[in-house]
């Protein structure tokens, strides 16, 4: 069983899905093309995310493609590693596919991605030999000079990279809430602001370049702490 978020981009809303067994589609997908456990891969979680417009891109793929796709890797969270400091794997957004596939296939499921137009990075196949990569990133990114990276984050702020700042922040012993809900409330920002003190960056509660590179860095691959929330 595990507890699902999805952000809604369009209503800039989370839903919340309490208990979602293993063998479940995945909310906003269609026809059980993607199964939670398929969405989870490896990851250990109890509590996953994803967007709906990550789940339309999908939903677009495969039917364009016209088969099953096996997913390698897909869900992850940013103490479990994995993937580089600003992979969007931690958001729920991206997906290694095609592994167990001919390279014919993956050249397939790469052309289909493509032409949906829905994914917001589709990575060219030279560079991923062995599997297909894409994912529907959203916003602009807080560093300049990229297209890769999270958004700049403030109060009011809600989705899936807020989530990841919620994770990333209780790993390191900062109290965000009881549990991540997405939202960026008063004591994500205090927590924030706690972070930014003791770490000589500027304190004004807003997770910018400088403070996503921060944090990214310290928590990526440390594992579950006692402080981690769920």
């Amino acid at each position: 069983m595990a507890r699902l978020l999805v952000y809604d981009n369009y209503e800039d809303r989370v839903y919340t899905y309490s208990s979602v067994n293993e063998n479940d589609s995945m909310p906003y997908s269609t026809e059980s093309t993607l199964l939670v456990r398929e969405f989870r891969g490896q990851s250990g979680s109890p509590t996953l995310w994803t967007t709906t417009s990550a789940m339309e891109a999908w939903n677009l793929t495969r039917r364009r493609y016209g088969r099953g796709i096996h997913v390698g890797y897909a869900f992850r969270r940013i103490w479990e590693g994995g993937h580089g400091t600003r992979s969007q794997h931690y958001a729920g957004v991206s997906f290694d596919v095609g592994q167990t596939t001919t390279q014919a296939h993956r050249t397939e499921i790469f052309n289909a991605a493509l032409r949906t137009g829905a994914w917001g990075y589709v990575e060219p196949l030279s560079l991923t030999p062995t599997w297909v990569h894409f994912d529907r990133r959203y916003g602009v990114p807080a560093c300049s000079g990229t297209t890769s990276g999270y958004p700049t984050l403030r109060r009011g702020s809600r989705g899936c990279y807020v989530m990841i700042l919620q994770d990333a922040l209780s790993t390191l012993g900062y109290i965000t809430g009881e549990r991540i809900d997405g939202v960026f409330g008063v004591l994500t920002e205090n927590a924030l602001k706690g972070y930014q003190l003791r770490n000589w960056l500027t304190v004004d509660g807003i997770c910018g370049c400088n403070s996503w590179a921060k944090i990214s860095t310290s928590v990526l691959g440390i594992g579950r702490t006692a402080t981690t929330i769920d």
